[in-house]
Protein backbone atom coordinates (compact mmCIF):
# COMPACT_ATOMS: atom_id res chain seq x y z
CA UNK A 1 0.00 0.00 0.00
CA UNK A 2 2.87 2.29 0.80
CA UNK A 3 4.37 1.28 -2.47
CA UNK A 4 1.23 2.09 -4.26
CA UNK A 5 1.03 5.62 -2.21
CA UNK A 6 4.35 6.73 -3.19
CA UNK A 7 3.72 5.68 -7.24
CA UNK A 8 0.56 7.70 -7.01
CA UNK A 9 2.52 10.82 -5.41
CA UNK A 10 5.51 11.13 -7.52
CA UNK A 11 3.05 10.87 -10.52
CA UNK A 12 1.47 13.64 -9.63
CA UNK A 13 4.43 16.14 -9.59
CA UNK A 14 4.80 16.12 -13.51
CA UNK A 15 0.87 17.29 -13.64
CA UNK A 16 1.44 19.96 -11.29
CA UNK A 17 4.53 21.12 -13.44
CA UNK A 18 3.05 21.07 -16.53
CA UNK A 19 -0.86 23.11 -14.95
CA UNK A 20 1.61 25.64 -13.24
CA UNK A 21 3.80 26.28 -16.72
CA UNK A 22 0.28 26.77 -18.66
CA UNK A 23 -1.71 29.43 -16.10
CA UNK A 24 1.97 31.27 -15.30
CA UNK A 25 2.18 31.81 -19.07
CA UNK A 26 -1.70 32.25 -20.43
CA UNK A 27 -2.07 34.80 -17.44
CA UNK A 28 1.43 36.70 -18.45
CA UNK A 29 0.47 37.00 -22.25
CA UNK A 30 -3.12 37.86 -21.78
CA UNK A 31 -3.53 41.50 -22.46
CA UNK A 32 -3.89 44.14 -19.88
CA UNK A 33 -1.95 44.37 -16.42
CA UNK A 34 -2.34 45.03 -12.66
CA UNK A 35 -1.41 48.58 -13.22
CA UNK A 36 -3.65 49.38 -16.23
CA UNK A 37 -6.19 51.36 -14.05
CA UNK A 38 -8.67 53.62 -15.22
CA UNK A 39 -6.93 57.08 -14.50
CA UNK A 40 -3.50 55.79 -15.84
CA UNK A 41 -0.22 56.20 -13.77
CA UNK A 42 2.28 58.39 -13.98
CA UNK A 43 4.98 57.15 -16.25
CA UNK A 44 7.76 57.16 -13.42
CA UNK A 45 5.15 55.48 -10.83
CA UNK A 46 4.45 52.90 -13.05
CA UNK A 47 7.99 52.13 -14.57
CA UNK A 48 9.27 52.07 -10.47
CA UNK A 49 6.18 49.25 -9.29
CA UNK A 50 7.54 47.21 -13.47
CA UNK A 51 11.09 47.10 -11.88
CA UNK A 52 10.02 46.27 -8.38
CA UNK A 53 8.53 43.36 -9.25
CA UNK A 54 10.52 42.74 -12.00
CA UNK A 55 7.58 42.67 -14.69
CA UNK A 56 10.73 44.46 -16.71
CA UNK A 57 12.44 41.14 -17.03
CA UNK A 58 12.02 38.26 -19.88
CA UNK A 59 9.63 36.09 -19.00
CA UNK A 60 11.29 33.06 -19.00
CA UNK A 61 13.30 34.62 -16.26
CA UNK A 62 10.18 35.02 -14.18
CA UNK A 63 8.68 31.87 -14.66
CA UNK A 64 11.84 30.33 -13.31
CA UNK A 65 11.98 33.17 -10.41
CA UNK A 66 8.27 31.99 -9.79
CA UNK A 67 9.59 28.08 -10.05
CA UNK A 68 12.11 28.87 -6.93
CA UNK A 69 9.84 30.64 -4.48
CA UNK A 70 7.00 27.73 -4.97
CA UNK A 71 9.80 25.17 -4.26
CA UNK A 72 10.05 27.32 -0.88
CA UNK A 73 6.32 26.88 -0.62
CA UNK A 74 6.10 30.72 -0.98
CA UNK A 75 2.98 31.92 -3.53
CA UNK A 76 4.74 35.95 -3.87
CA UNK A 77 3.39 38.75 -3.55
CA UNK A 78 -0.36 40.25 -4.21
CA UNK A 79 0.62 43.04 -6.83
CA UNK A 80 -2.93 45.19 -6.13
CA UNK A 81 -3.34 44.26 -1.96
CA UNK A 82 -0.02 45.01 -0.79
CA UNK A 83 -0.40 44.42 2.54
CA UNK A 84 -1.24 41.21 2.22
CA UNK A 85 0.70 38.86 0.26
CA UNK A 86 -1.01 35.81 -1.83
CA UNK A 87 -0.69 33.28 1.57
CA UNK A 88 -1.87 35.58 3.91
CA UNK A 89 -4.99 36.43 1.65
CA UNK A 90 -5.81 32.32 1.15
CA UNK A 91 -5.14 31.52 4.70
CA UNK A 92 -7.93 34.72 5.72
CA UNK A 93 -10.50 32.91 3.13
CA UNK A 94 -9.51 29.73 3.56
CA UNK A 95 -11.77 28.08 6.44
CA UNK A 96 -14.75 29.93 5.14
CA UNK A 97 -14.24 27.82 1.96
CA UNK A 98 -13.58 24.39 3.96
CA UNK A 99 -16.30 24.89 6.13
CA UNK A 100 -18.34 25.69 2.64
CA UNK A 101 -16.77 22.82 0.87
CA UNK A 102 -16.64 20.46 3.24
CA UNK A 103 -20.16 20.85 4.71
CA UNK A 104 -21.20 20.44 0.65
CA UNK A 105 -18.93 17.39 0.29
CA UNK A 106 -20.72 15.69 3.56
CA UNK A 107 -24.24 16.15 2.60
CA UNK A 108 -23.49 14.78 -1.38
CA UNK A 109 -21.87 11.73 -0.16
CA UNK A 110 -24.22 10.95 2.63
CA UNK A 111 -27.08 12.07 0.28
CA UNK A 112 -26.23 10.40 -2.75
CA UNK A 113 -25.66 7.11 -0.91
CA UNK A 114 -28.60 6.94 1.19
CA UNK A 115 -30.72 7.79 -2.41
CA UNK A 116 -29.29 5.57 -4.22
CA UNK A 117 -29.59 2.91 -1.72
CA UNK A 118 -33.25 3.62 -1.46
CA UNK A 119 -33.74 3.95 -5.10
CA UNK A 120 -32.03 0.21 -5.69
CA UNK A 121 -34.38 -1.35 -2.67
CA UNK A 122 -37.59 0.33 -4.46
CA UNK A 123 -36.75 -0.04 -7.79
CA UNK A 124 -39.48 1.02 -10.15
CA UNK A 125 -41.79 1.85 -7.60
CA UNK A 126 -42.67 5.03 -6.08
CA UNK A 127 -40.33 6.32 -3.83
CA UNK A 128 -37.76 5.21 -6.89
CA UNK A 129 -39.84 7.73 -9.65
CA UNK A 130 -39.19 10.07 -6.96
CA UNK A 131 -35.97 10.15 -6.55
CA UNK A 132 -35.24 9.75 -9.92
CA UNK A 133 -37.20 13.24 -11.05
CA UNK A 134 -35.44 14.67 -7.88
CA UNK A 135 -32.03 13.52 -9.11
CA UNK A 136 -32.89 14.85 -13.06
CA UNK A 137 -33.68 18.09 -11.66
CA UNK A 138 -30.43 17.93 -9.80
CA UNK A 139 -28.39 17.36 -13.03
CA UNK A 140 -29.93 19.37 -15.34
CA UNK A 141 -30.52 22.88 -13.59
CA UNK A 142 -27.24 25.20 -13.06
CA UNK A 143 -26.92 26.09 -9.43
CA UNK A 144 -26.68 29.91 -10.59
CA UNK A 145 -30.62 29.51 -11.55
CA UNK A 146 -31.42 26.97 -7.95
CA UNK A 147 -29.56 29.98 -6.22
CA UNK A 148 -31.87 32.41 -6.42
CA UNK A 149 -35.11 30.55 -6.28
CA UNK A 150 -34.03 29.09 -3.39
CA UNK A 151 -33.03 32.67 -2.30
CA UNK A 152 -36.87 33.56 -3.36
CA UNK A 153 -38.66 30.79 -1.84
CA UNK A 154 -36.95 30.00 1.16
CA UNK A 155 -35.55 33.56 2.18
CA UNK A 156 -38.00 35.69 0.71
CA UNK A 157 -41.64 34.36 0.47
CA UNK A 158 -41.27 32.12 3.61
CA UNK A 159 -38.71 33.93 5.56
CA UNK A 160 -37.52 30.78 7.16
CA UNK A 161 -33.46 31.18 6.38
CA UNK A 162 -31.05 34.43 5.31
CA UNK A 163 -30.82 34.97 1.65
CA UNK A 164 -27.26 35.40 2.43
CA UNK A 165 -23.75 36.89 4.06
CA UNK A 166 -21.67 34.02 6.73
CA UNK A 167 -23.14 35.55 9.75
CA UNK A 168 -22.51 33.50 12.60
CA UNK A 169 -21.33 30.33 10.15
CA UNK A 170 -24.62 29.06 11.69
CA UNK A 171 -26.24 26.07 9.55
CA UNK A 172 -28.88 28.51 9.12
CA UNK A 173 -26.56 30.35 7.00
CA UNK A 174 -24.64 27.79 5.32
CA UNK A 175 -28.23 25.84 4.31
CA UNK A 176 -28.91 27.46 1.44
CA UNK A 177 -25.47 27.48 -0.30
CA UNK A 178 -24.22 24.39 0.72
CA UNK A 179 -27.91 22.93 -0.69
CA UNK A 180 -26.68 24.35 -4.10
CA UNK A 181 -23.47 23.26 -4.35
CA UNK A 182 -24.17 19.47 -2.80
CA UNK A 183 -27.23 19.27 -5.47
CA UNK A 184 -25.59 18.28 -8.37
CA UNK A 185 -23.15 15.64 -6.70
CA UNK A 186 -25.99 14.45 -4.50
CA UNK A 187 -27.83 13.69 -7.80
CA UNK A 188 -24.86 12.26 -9.16
CA UNK A 189 -23.74 9.60 -6.38
CA UNK A 190 -27.05 8.80 -6.08
CA UNK A 191 -27.40 7.39 -9.70
CA UNK A 192 -23.93 5.82 -9.79
CA UNK A 193 -25.09 4.35 -5.91
CA UNK A 194 -28.03 2.92 -7.68
CA UNK A 195 -26.98 1.41 -9.99
CA UNK A 196 -24.04 -0.01 -8.35
CA UNK A 197 -26.35 -1.41 -5.74
CA UNK A 198 -28.51 -3.06 -7.72
CA UNK A 199 -25.93 -4.78 -9.23
CA UNK A 200 -24.55 -6.44 -6.36
CA UNK A 201 -28.09 -7.20 -4.67
CA UNK A 202 -28.12 -9.40 -8.05
CA UNK A 203 -24.74 -10.91 -7.79
CA UNK A 204 -24.50 -14.69 -6.53
CA UNK A 205 -22.76 -14.33 -3.29
CA UNK A 206 -25.69 -11.54 -2.25
CA UNK A 207 -28.27 -14.77 -3.60
CA UNK A 208 -26.34 -17.48 -1.69
CA UNK A 209 -26.59 -14.83 2.13
CA UNK A 210 -30.43 -14.98 1.12
CA UNK A 211 -30.72 -18.47 0.64
CA UNK A 212 -28.65 -18.66 4.21
CA UNK A 213 -31.59 -16.97 5.74
CA UNK A 214 -29.68 -13.61 6.64
CA UNK A 215 -31.72 -10.57 7.27
CA UNK A 216 -32.51 -7.64 4.50
CA UNK A 217 -30.66 -5.17 6.80
CA UNK A 218 -27.32 -7.34 7.04
CA UNK A 219 -27.25 -8.39 3.86
CA UNK A 220 -27.02 -4.49 2.34
CA UNK A 221 -24.74 -3.48 5.51
CA UNK A 222 -22.13 -6.55 5.90
CA UNK A 223 -22.51 -7.53 1.86
CA UNK A 224 -23.69 -5.51 -0.33
CA UNK A 225 -22.54 -1.87 0.81
CA UNK A 226 -19.13 -2.09 0.46
CA UNK A 227 -18.75 -3.70 -3.31
CA UNK A 228 -21.63 -1.38 -4.29
CA UNK A 229 -19.27 1.68 -3.16
CA UNK A 230 -16.57 1.36 -4.99
CA UNK A 231 -18.06 3.59 -8.40
CA UNK A 232 -19.03 6.02 -5.99
CA UNK A 233 -15.49 6.47 -4.17
CA UNK A 234 -13.89 6.26 -7.76
CA UNK A 235 -16.15 9.58 -8.03
CA UNK A 236 -15.30 11.41 -4.63
CA UNK A 237 -11.83 12.26 -6.33
CA UNK A 238 -13.83 14.24 -8.82
CA UNK A 239 -16.44 15.81 -7.04
CA UNK A 240 -14.05 17.60 -4.49
CA UNK A 241 -12.96 19.22 -7.21
CA UNK A 242 -15.67 19.86 -8.66
CA UNK A 243 -16.83 20.97 -5.18
CA UNK A 244 -14.11 23.40 -4.27
CA UNK A 245 -14.18 25.37 -7.90
CA UNK A 246 -18.03 25.78 -7.53
CA UNK A 247 -17.71 26.79 -4.33
CA UNK A 248 -16.20 30.35 -5.72
CA UNK A 249 -19.56 30.89 -7.55
CA UNK A 250 -21.62 29.59 -4.88
CA UNK A 251 -20.02 32.19 -2.55
CA UNK A 252 -20.21 35.43 -4.90
CA UNK A 253 -23.73 34.49 -4.91
CA UNK A 254 -24.18 34.55 -1.51
CA UNK A 255 -22.10 37.05 -0.50
CA UNK A 256 -19.74 34.19 1.65
CA UNK A 257 -16.02 35.92 2.65
CA UNK A 258 -13.98 32.39 1.35
CA UNK A 259 -11.35 31.91 -1.36
CA UNK A 260 -13.64 33.01 -4.15
CA UNK A 261 -13.68 36.41 -3.45
CA UNK A 262 -10.24 37.28 -3.51
CA UNK A 263 -9.67 35.39 -6.44
CA UNK A 264 -12.57 36.76 -8.17
CA UNK A 265 -11.32 40.36 -7.51
CA UNK A 266 -8.06 39.70 -8.15
CA UNK A 267 -9.29 38.35 -11.37
CA UNK A 268 -10.85 41.75 -12.32
CA UNK A 269 -7.75 43.70 -11.21
CA UNK A 270 -5.68 41.35 -13.24
CA UNK A 271 -3.73 40.76 -10.03
CA UNK A 272 -1.05 38.12 -11.44
CA UNK A 273 -0.02 36.82 -8.34
CA UNK A 274 -3.35 36.50 -6.62
CA UNK A 275 -4.77 34.45 -9.30
CA UNK A 276 -1.53 32.41 -9.98
CA UNK A 277 -1.47 31.47 -6.30
CA UNK A 278 -5.20 30.82 -6.18
CA UNK A 279 -5.28 28.45 -9.30
CA UNK A 280 -2.36 26.61 -7.44
CA UNK A 281 -3.46 26.21 -4.57
CA UNK A 282 -6.65 24.53 -5.71
CA UNK A 283 -4.71 22.46 -7.86
CA UNK A 284 -2.63 21.18 -4.96
CA UNK A 285 -5.73 20.44 -3.02
CA UNK A 286 -7.63 18.85 -5.60
CA UNK A 287 -4.77 16.46 -6.52
CA UNK A 288 -3.99 16.05 -2.28
CA UNK A 289 -7.69 14.69 -2.45
CA UNK A 290 -8.05 12.57 -5.67
CA UNK A 291 -4.71 10.91 -3.47
CA UNK A 292 -6.59 10.14 -0.86
CA UNK A 293 -9.32 8.77 -3.11
CA UNK A 294 -7.29 6.41 -4.53
CA UNK A 295 -6.06 5.10 -1.28
CA UNK A 296 -9.78 4.76 -0.33
CA UNK A 297 -10.04 2.98 -3.65
CA UNK A 298 -7.02 0.80 -3.38
CA UNK A 299 -8.08 -0.36 0.26
CA UNK A 300 -11.66 -1.60 -1.30
CA UNK A 301 -10.15 -3.13 -4.34
CA UNK A 302 -6.75 -4.48 -3.87
CA UNK A 303 -6.16 -5.63 -7.25
CA UNK A 304 -5.82 -1.58 -8.03
CA UNK A 305 -2.43 -1.26 -5.90
CA UNK A 306 -1.08 -3.64 -8.93
CA UNK A 307 -2.21 -1.66 -11.98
Amino acid sequence: MLAFALRRLASTIPVLLIAVTACFFILRLAPGGPFDQERALPPEVMANLRAYYHLDDPLILQYLRYLGRLAQFDLGPSFVTKDFTVARQLAIGLPYTLILGGTAFLVAVLGGIAAGICGALYQNRAADYVIAAVVMAGLVVPNFLVAPILQLVFGIKLDWLPVGGWGDGSLRFLALPVIVLALPHVARISRLMRGSMIETLNANFVKTARAKGIGRRRIILRHALRPALTPVVSYLGPAAGYLLTGSIVVEQIFGLPGIGRYFIGAALNRDYGMVLGTVIFYMVLIVVLNLLVDLAYAWLDPKVRTR
